[in-house]
């Protein structure tokens, strides 16, 4: 398999992957499929009672293959060009070409399309025929699909979910309309070109779906449907790109996996989209037994998530409110374990109900409540949005989790602290332990940010949130100056993944530098090297906190082995193994390059920054950083880094903003559309004298 050209954001190749799992994906926040694949998934539509519940199935009207009668010099190529998120497959012959063209509309999240399109290069004048294949059945094993009338000459089916993921719980109903695809076309021999335009529209009502279908179809009459698509992606980049004068094989693998993470968000205009939350294979995957049956994790809160609040706050909120809407399920997850506020499941769906299979995960990995928290303490820190919090449930969400983590801790009498016993930490290779530090450290963390937001709300806080706040264990090995992982934790035990390096980052725990280098010095190499992709990318960001650049590259490089050929998808393990699509892997490799190299660290008061990376990068260039409103672009250089506001925010009581030095002190005033340029050192960004 030769992979060809050199644009970064293209991955062009002559031959696909045998294995088809390895194939792109093509999905916008509510329609996600593969190429060639023959089913496509909805947002949100699961099937299935807990235990069992998984995406819904539906069959793809865009599962289509071509191929071009009577050329013998044939040369075909295979692109994903995450510039415009379209997949191409061209075959071109020294008389003509056939082009196949697929994609989710970016905007129009209510549509997938492909198109045809024959071009005659020679004079010669015999008509061109295409050959157009499709496996597609009306039927799916997860909805009783009925046919509908036909609508402007295209196909309709619709149906309701078989199974509700609890009892009473949502069984939505789904709508297709799709035109027909014929077994082939032919350009005839008077003519030089002719394009043909397939749509599907997919939606939860019959309104929207023929509504959206017009809409497609109009766009198609005019010509200007993949116009409007890939003007949407040229939108989305231009506020969120990342360019590196540095080896091929890393820029490609920031832009596949800025691609793949950008197609998951909801559009930025969608403020009343009912966005159902990101899963470690994205929206393309998730049938039942499959890439964790498409439900949403840690993965989403901790992996994903910081990457897309630094770019877009508004997709970041967006997956706030997912968890906003399934705090009635996370209830009822405490209630059912016996304990007060809200427990966020393992494994969530529809309705925040625990989905997990395998039941000791839902009961005892109960970190990601304080992953949950830190999402939520997160975008205040970017945004200040206190509104989300006040009046969208926000502070619901928050106090819930406090009185969790207040219900679960116990005293222990003997060492006059609470614990939290019976638990799973992040390193899954261990279960019912007491005071994981991790767990720990992310609930003390959780209930400094509900007093602090309960202070700034002017509501009563709880006396019990800030005396637990304070007395509970964090285990520290004070004699090998050390965070053991749990209590009883043995120095050379084996570890699955990033677990106790969590607390440098993202946790931001204060610790001295040497118990810092502590942690990464015992735990790297006891962490199994078959584990999941995103732990190197944490030790990463570890070592490049203590300047120790080769050791971090060590780390970085380990990623690419789970970096698949020719289309840039990721493996969840190097071996192969565990989900693919891996948004996950792609979230920490991110972090290892804003939170890593750029040195980003979001806080309460200020953005810093404080940059650092290895001498075969030459500059690094991230565009479209938000805090506060503005959006902001960082070059930096071994020598100069430059910060441009090249957009100011609305709110003129934010809009205001400095650079100040960490060396020096001194402050460099940010105006939208001006640069400020200065030897490179760390710093930070806050509002126009603010106290760091």
């Amino acid at each position: 398999m030769a992979v060809v050209g050199e644009d970064p954001a293209v991955f062009t190749t002559d031959a696909l992957p045998s294995d088809a799992r390895l194939l792109p994906t093509l999905t916008n926040a509510y329609l996600g499929t593969r190429v060639y694949r023959d089913i496509l998934h909805v947002n949100g539509v699961y099937n299935g009672a807990v235990g069992e519940t998984h995406r819904a199935d539906l069959p793809s009207p865009v599962n289509v293959k071509m191929d071009v009668e009577g050329a013998d010099d044939l040369r075909e190529t295979f692109c994903l060009d995450t510039r415009t998120g379209t997949y191409i497959h061209t075959a071109q012959c020294s008389e003509h070409s056939a082009t196949h063209r697929i994609y989710a509309h970016r905007s129009l999240i209510h549509l997938l399309a492909f198109s045809i399109t024959i071009a005659r290069s020679a004079p010669e004048a015999k008509p061109i025929k295409v050959n157009l294949h499709t496996q597609f059945k009306p039927e799916s094993p997860d909805l009783d699909l009925q046919k509908g009338p036909d609508f402007l000459g295209a196909h309709y089916l619709y149906g309701k979910t078989l199974v509700p993921e609890v009892e009473g719980g949502p069984q939505p109903t789904v709508h297709m309309i799709w035109t027909p695809v014929p077994q082939s076309v032919t350009l005839p021999g008077d003519q030089k070109e002719q394009r043909w335009e397939f749509l599907t529209a997919v939606a939860e009502s019959e309104e929207v779906v023929q509504r959206t279908f017009c809409e497609g179809m109009s766009l198609i009459g005019s010509g200007s449907l993949y116009l409007s698509h890939t003007q949407a992606w040229a939108e989305l980049w231009e506020g969120c790109c990342v360019d590196v004068d540095g080896p091929l094989p890393f820029s490609q693998a920031i832009y596949g996996c800025l691609y793949y993470l950008l197609s998951a968000i909801p559009p930025l205009d969608s403020a009343n989209f009912p966005f159902s939350g990101i899963s470690p294979g994205g929206l393309s995957n998730g049938t039942s037994g499959e890439d964790y049956w498409g439900h949403v994790f840690w993965d989403q809160d901790t992996w994903i998530y910081p990457n897309i609040l630094l770019f877009y706050p508004e997709a970041a909120c967006a997956i706030l409110k997912y968890r906003i809407r399934t705090l009635e399920g996370a209830l009822h997850n405490a209630r059912e374990q016996g304990y007060k506020g809200a427990k966020f499941p393992w494994e969530s769906a529809a309705t925040g109900r625990e989905v997990c299979p395998e039941k000791i995960y839902g009961d005892e990995e109960i970190h990601i409540n304080g992953d949950v928290m830190l999402a939520f303490e997160q975008y205040l820190c970017i945004t200040q949005d206190l509104k989300l919090f006040q009046q969208e449930g926000g502070w619901d969400v928050v106090q819930a989790i406090a009185q969790y983590w207040c219900s679960r801790v116990v005293w222990n009498s003997e060492e006059e602290n609470y614990h939290i016993v019976g638990v799973m930490p992040p390193d899954e290779y261990h279960c019912t332990v007491d005071n994981s530090v991790y767990t720990n450290a992310v609930a003390q963390r959780s209930l400094k940010f509900a007093i602090d937001l309960g202070s700034q709300l002017h509501f009563v806080v709880p006396e019990e949130w800030k005396v637990i706040m304070k007395k509970l264990k964090v285990p520290l090995d004070k004699s090998r100056f050390y965070h053991p992982e749990y209590d009883g934790y043995c120095p050379g035990e084996p570890v699955k993944q990033a677990d106790v390096v969590l607390l440098g980052f993202p946790l931001m725990d204060l610790m001295d530098p040497e118990v810092r280098r502590n942690d990464l010095e015992i735990y790297e190499p006891v962490t199994d090297p078959q584990g999941p992709a995103m732990t190197w990318s944490m030790f990463a960001i570890g070592w490049l906190e203590l300047k120790e650049v080769k050791r971090a590259q060590q780390q970085i490089s380990k990623c690419f082995s789970n970096i698949t050929e020719p289309f840039k998808i990721w493996v969840e393990n190097s071996d192969g193994s565990g989900a693919v699509n891996f948004l996950t892997g792609m979230g920490g490799f991110l972090q290892a390059i804003f939170f890593g190299y750029a040195g980003f660290r979001i806080s309460r008061s200020c953005l810093k920054f404080d940059p650092i990376y290895p001498d075969d990068i030459k500059r690094l260039n991230i565009t479209g950083i938000c805090f506060l409103g503005s959006k902001l672009r960082f070059t930096f250089t071994k020598e100069k880094t430059t910060i441009k506001m090249t957009k100011s925010s609305p709110d003129l009581h934010l809009s205001v903003l400095e650079v100040v030095l960490a060396g020096t002190g001194e402050h460099l005033s940010l105006k939208e559309g001006q640069s400020v340029s200065f030897f490179t050192t760390a710093g930070w960004i806050q509002k126009e004298s603010a106290l760091p």
